[in-house]
Order: structure tokens, then sequence, then C-alpha cells
């Protein structure tokens, strides 16, 4: 069974970044997911995919998975981009935007 290792990306209507500075490792679905005939909900075989793990940095993630012989798929974040913004450039002679009030 094939892994994912990701750190969990903040959802949009969180502007902060608590519980993303932990690492995870989900379980790739190996089988498709099929509906059920009588109810129609989709389902499957496989429990593995139903779990997660959670560590505090990415080497114990990959060395849990590389110790118990997991195939993973590291993901990198991507590199958080800090824009400096004051109150006062609302103000700023010469800025872009128009004046509203």
């Amino acid at each position: 069974m094939r892994a994912r290792i990701y750190q969990h990306p903040k959802s949009a209507m969180q502007s902060g970044h608590a519980g993303t500075q932990e690492w995870r490792l989900d379980y790739a679905p190996t089988v498709h997911r099929q509906a059920d005939p009588l109810m129609g909900w989709s389902g499957g075989t496989e429990t593995q995919t139903q779990v997660t793990l959670h560590f505090d940095t990415r080497e114990a993630a990959v060395g849990y998975a590389e110790r118990h012989g997991i195939a993973y798929d590291l993901e990198l974040p991507p590199p958080r981009r800090i824009r400096p913004k004051a109150y006062a450039d609302n103000f700023r002679f010469g800025r872009v935007e128009n004046w509203t009030h």
C-alpha cells in the first residue's frame, strides 16, 4: 500500500495557522470505490484509507513509513510569503485604487 505524507493546509475560513504544523500520513486507496446497489452509497473494502496518523515532525513520519516498509510520497508545503501591510497604506499618496469616501 502507498501512503501520502503531508502537512494539512489551513482552510479558507481560518486566519491563523493552528493545527497546520503537524505532519499526516494517509493511505492511498488501491481499489476504486463502488456504489452500493441498494442504497447508492459509495464504499469499499479497504479500511486502511480511513486511517490518518499524526506526527510532530516530517522525520518522524518518514521514519515510521520506512520502519514499517510503507511506500510513501512526500509532499512538502510551499513556502509562506508574508506580505507586510500597514493601515497607513490606505491613505498613501499615489495609491493605485480609487478612494471611495
